[in-house]
């Protein structure tokens, strides 16, 4: 029998982690973190991690694992995830795959082969220094120009990632989402969508923005750069760690500050529908509005009682 793995997916601020601990503790379950900035040590507060009370709860896997500092990149993400998910299989539980970073997401469900072409420093600098000097928007031209389709799938702002798909569509001569092939991972996966209407959306990001401030996002922000991270690492580009930073420097008011916080974190949260899109069949969408934690029991049970080549629920 094919093993299993539940995914909760959906934008920021939706309300995944709170899903998941209760889903996780009812089906004996432990949870995989597929958000990108949760990786990230000493980032909690701003990356809304789930609490060392909540984590203590059922167990939690690939939080905390590296420095600001630090290595880290897709194929890293992939190898442990398969490999943690492997391990919770051999315990004879349910992983529970729970965020919404898409490529990590869709390189575990989907089985990616991420491109091996190593990192060339020379041209990374040079691409990095480009899109200081030129602007991202620039590159973002020129990525589009040779992988429309890996363009697609990154938000035009995010230079790590445009640099990378650059780098590897010079130095392999083939486009990055071409090398992107995929195989059937070793599971059977049920994916829970989370979604609510846009403005409700966006007053619950901007509650939980004022939140992360009452609960010390500040100090938090200061400590990293009392430890020598400097704002430029790419893991403070996670939301807000930035635009904190610039206000501790002097250069922005905390009013101005918080705003930019809310706007990009609005933008980023319309970013993630390019990888969970309304209308894709296999994931299972449930409205925040209407109550979650109920219909995602009743679509469990019915998905684990069910034989899974064909959906179709067996007799008990």
């Amino acid at each position: 029998m094919r093993k299993r793995l539940i995914a909760i997916v959906g934008p920021t601020g939706i309300g995944k982690s709170a899903l998941a601990l209760p889903l996780a503790r009812r089906w004996e379950g432990e949870i995989v973190n597929a958000d990108s900035r949760q990786v990230y040590r000493h980032m909690d507060i701003g990356t809304a991690k789930p609490s060392p009370a909540e984590r203590s709860l059922v167990p939690h896997h690939l939080y905390d694992i590296v420095d600001p500092d630090g290595e880290f990149n897709l194929a890293l993400y992939q190898s442990l995830a398969s490999s943690t998910i492997e391990a919770i299989h051999n315990r004879g539980r349910l992983p529970f795959l729970v965020g919404g970073s898409g490529q990590y997401v869709w390189a575990v469900l989907e089985g990616w082969a991420i491109p091996e072409v190593p990192p060339d420093r020379a041209l990374r600098e040079e691409l990095e220094s480009r899109a200081r000097s030129e602007g991202t928007e620039r590159l973002y031209r020129e990525l589009r120009e040779l992988d429309p389709r890996a363009a697609a799938r990154i938000d035009p702002r995010n230079a790590r990632r445009i640099v990378r798909a650059l780098e590897v569509c010079l130095l392999s001569g083939r486009p990055f989402s071409e090398l992107q092939a995929r195989s059937s991972p070793p599971f059977d996966a049920l994916i829970i969508g989370l979604t609510m209407e846009r403005q409700a959306l966006y007053r619950r990001i901007d509650e939980r923005v004022d939140r992360m401030i009452a609960e010390g996002f500040i100090a938090e922000v200061k400590g990293l750069l009392e430890r020598g991270y400097a704002l430029d690492l790419p893991a403070m580009s996670s939301l807000g760690y930035r635009e904190i930073g610039t206000y501790l420097l002097g250069k922005m008011s905390l009013a101005d500050a918080v705003q930019r916080i809310k706007f990009e974190t609005h933008r980023f949260a319309r970013y993630q529908s390019t990888w969970f899109r309304p209308k894709d069949p296999r994931i299972h969408w449930l409205r925040v509005e209407e109550g979650v934690e109920r219909a995602a029991e009743e679509l469990i049970g019915r998905w684990v009682h069910s034989d899974p080549l064909t959906g179709i629920p067996s007799e008990r």
